[in-house]
């Protein structure tokens, strides 16, 4: 908290900074888990109440950490309340995906605020004005604003400002209230009845924000003493068109967002831009060494004054909020900033020009690293195009530690896709000495890269084993940790299952010490897979449970959709088929075209007969493949072995053809090695089903190296290498294969497959 909240650092000035993460997403979540804890722990000597008000003004980093904190409120003396106005929202508002995400959490209640009733209306004058309304005129109220809270609360302000509503004032036999077309005329009548003074001074302190300070507005009003300009501050205060913060002397917010909308609509665009400009230069002076803690606002200033003053000190002020706001795990904060400052110097991140000098080269850098972290996978192949624009500059001029952040950076990368990442870290390798930390550094993201991109598994162990050594003689257990999780990705593609178990078990016992959630989960992943492989379906169901807790700690779907996946798999390989069936219904809620539980949903129906329920999952999983990339893609894998598997329990001979093309597609396009597996495996059951001898000797040859183990869609690759060994008319070879998957699924308590 520390690194966001400069109090704590003041109150504890020898607290030492948290240690490095690997990736965004971990430093975010260390970040919420962190305020979350906080809170929690401050809620045992004290039941709390948080009241977050106008939502609907919030950005979307802060939306995030509310979903967060909202998630572990089961076990807290913690209630937050929020408010916000629904007619600002659309389908597309970042706080209705929000509400969305909570209106799954149990403790999540939603309460509408509709308009206040006749009584409420008569009580609300009565506390508002000090005198008892006559009914008559708290019917008219009502009847007029139906009971809109914000309506009442205008018209009853400007009806004590006319002096209206006062003791003296006389019985009526009718009561006229006008309300104006829209909240903004009625805003509108209460600030004409202040001085005019006081409207310039509020209206300069509008384009300030919603909040000021007396500092900031003082040197903006030269003409006017303090002590007068504290009197015409004490006129809106009066009105209450403004109000006292209370958490520190001189501070001012305005009591609605809209009485700050109404004063700067009023403005031209040349008066608000010259007030912008004036601001932004006042405060900057007035923060002098302390200016970049400011950054965010004078950013704001600069670039609303840029047609007056320039882009030098936008484009200065953009960088410094956009590192803070990285800093802070604001990504989509971050993103924005590096964006506009990139706008101001004429750059668009998509060019492939020269970068020109430093500045810009900082500039595409920052953004690459908040596109990585907010815009998922979507944005990764733009996101590297950028960064490696300032990878060139930063080569190309000599300046190395800034370079080797760039080739080090975590990426995400996915099968097959090239994207110069190999290229890149390549190069920055020659710029570090041998043996270095940044050597070890680099060498791991240069192996990811050659399996991902070059899919050369060979070589990019030979780089980690490199970078392990490294790792291990300089006593870095963060870089043998985040070493060892690349590793688990190469002993997968290449189905080394014992490697990949005893790898993925080490990994998980280094981060659970390290209390890295991220990578235990996706170690812990590893390991749960390889373990149904191997026929260890005890020891996969309590990682899988572990896998479930940290995914429900983490708030991450991607994570719970794994732990709830593996959960699937262990239940359906035991012939648990009710907790199959739920743990697949939460995962798809979760991930709805995941083809992994799909597979293995389509398995439970089939072998509990429902066939027609079978058959609708089926054809989702066929939609999901039509809807992906023609790519070797895990949904063409999905399809290409699950049709011929399903069709030896009810016959759907119409899909054969679309199981013929899925596979096609995977095993032409040089796929990795466990897609080509999944496809081949699908082939070799349609070559069962036709009897074709030959192309049944064909693809024994090509799975025999799989035997003794379990099929990633639940049949031992000893019963497929039975059936194309009977298809080939060798059945003594056959009988062998038979007893030795009865041996192993007896051993390994699969009971549907042993049957």
């Amino acid at each position: 908290i520390a690194e966001v909240v400069s109090d704590v650092k003041e109150r504890l000035p020898d607290l030492k900074p948290p240690p490095a993460l690997d990736s965004p997403e971990q430093a975010r979540f260390r970040l919420f888990d962190s305020i979350t804890t906080f809170l929690k722990s401050a809620s045992q000597k004290q039941p709390l109440v948080l009241v977050l008000d106008d939502l609907h003004w919030a950005d979307t980093p802060s939306l995030l950490l509310l979903q967060f904190v909202a998630r572990e409120l089961g076990g807290a003396r913690l209630l937050l309340v929020g408010t916000y106005r629904d007619m600002e929202l659309s389908r597309q508002h970042p706080l209705a995906e929000t509400l969305g995400e909570l209106t799954r959490e149990r403790l999540f209640q939603r309460v509408l605020l509709r308009g206040l009733s006749q009584q409420d209306v008569g009580r609300f004058i009565e506390v508002a004005a000090g005198v008892d309304p006559p009914s008559g005129l708290t019917e008219a109220v009502h009847t007029k604003t139906e009971g809109n809270p914000l309506f009442v609360t205008e018209v009853v302000r400007l009806l004590v400002q006319e002096g209206e509503l006062t003791r003296e004032s006389g019985p009526r036999d009718s009561w006229t209230v006008r309300i104006p077309e829209g909240v903004r005329e009625v805003i509108g009548r209460r600030l004409n009845r202040l001085s005019q003074r006081c409207n310039e001074t509020l209206t300069i302190a509008s384009v300030i924000g919603r909040e000021f300070t007396l500092a900031q507005l003082k040197p903006l009003i030269e003409d006017m003493s303090e002590d007068r300009l504290l009197e015409v501050l004490e006129e809106a205060l009066s009105a209450r068109v403004l109000e006292e913060l209370p958490q520190a002397v001189g501070r001012y917010q305005f009591t609605h967002a809209l009485i700050r909308e109404t004063l700067i609509d009023e403005l031209t665009l040349t008066r608000r831009v010259r007030l912008h400009a004036r601001i932004a230069e006042t405060l900057e002076e007035a923060y002098g060494d302390n200016a970049e803690a400011h950054a965010a606002e004078l950013a704001h200033h600069f670039a609303e004054a840029e047609a007056v003053l320039g882009t030098e000190k936008l484009v200065r002020y953009s960088i410094l909020a956009g590192e803070r706001a990285l800093t802070a795990r604001s990504y989509e904060e971050a993103l924005i900033h590096f964006r506009i400052g990139l706008q101001a110097k004429g750059i668009s991140p998509a060019s492939v020009q020269d970068v020109d000098n430093e500045q810009d080269a900082g500039l595409l850098f920052g953004l690459g690293q908040a596109q990585l972290a907010s815009l998922g996978i979507q944005g990764i192949s733009e996101a590297i195009a950028i960064m490696g624009r300032a990878f060139d500059y930063f080569v190309s001029n000599g300046m190395v530690a800034q370079a080797i952040e760039i080739a080090a950076y975590p990426l995400i990368l996915l099968f097959g896709h090239r994207w110069g990442v190999t290229e890149m870290v390549s190069r920055a390798l020659d710029l570090v000495r041998p043996g270095s930390i940044e050597e070890g550094r680099l060498l791991c993201s240069y192996g990811k890269a050659l399996a991902y991109e070059e899919q050369d598994t060979r070589k990019a162990r030979e780089v980690l084993d490199r970078g392990l050594l490294i790792a291990r003689q300089k006593n870095n257990l963060a870089l043998e940790r985040t070493i060892l999780v690349s590793s688990l990705d190469l002993d997968f593609i290449d189905q080394q299952w014992q490697e990949l178990l005893e790898k993925s078990l080490r990994v998980v016992e280094l981060a659970s010490l390290a209390d890295d959630p991220h990578v235990e989960s996706r170690a812990g992943y590893r390991a749960t897979i390889a373990l149904c492989a191997l026929g260890n379906p005890a020891m996969a169901e309590s990682l899988s449970s572990r896998n479930l807790v940290l995914a429900d700690r983490l708030h991450e779907n991607r994570l719970q959709t794994t732990a709830l996946f593996t959960h699937t798999v262990v239940s359906r390989l035991r012939g648990d088929w009710a907790a199959a069936r739920e743990f697949s219904d939460r995962g798809l809620a979760v991930s709805p075209t995941d083809p992994r539980i799909l597979i293995h949903r389509i398995g439970v129906e089939y072998e509990l007969g429902e066939f027609g329920h079978g058959r609708e999952f089926l054809d989702h999983l066929i939609h999901c493949m039509r809807m992906a990339d023609t790519e070797p893609t895990l949904e063409y894998a999905s399809v290409a072995c699950v049709v011929p598997l399903v069709n030896r329990i009810d016959s759907i001979p119409d899909l054969f053809e679309v199981a013929e093309m899925a596979a096609e597609v995977v095993m032409s396009s040089n796929p990795p090695k466990h897609f080509d597996l999944i496809a081949r495996s699908g082939k070799a059951l349609m070559t069962v089903e036709r009897r074709n001898v030959a192309e049944s000797a064909s693809q024994y040859d090509a799975i025999e190296f799989s035997r003794g183990l379990l099929f990633f869609v639940g049949m031992s690759f000893e019963r497929m290498l039975g059936l194309l060994s009977q298809t080939m008319g060798k059945l003594d070879q056959a009988a062998q294969h038979f007893e030795d998957a009865l041996a192993f699924c007896r051993k390994a308590g699969y009971r549907p497959e042993l049957a």
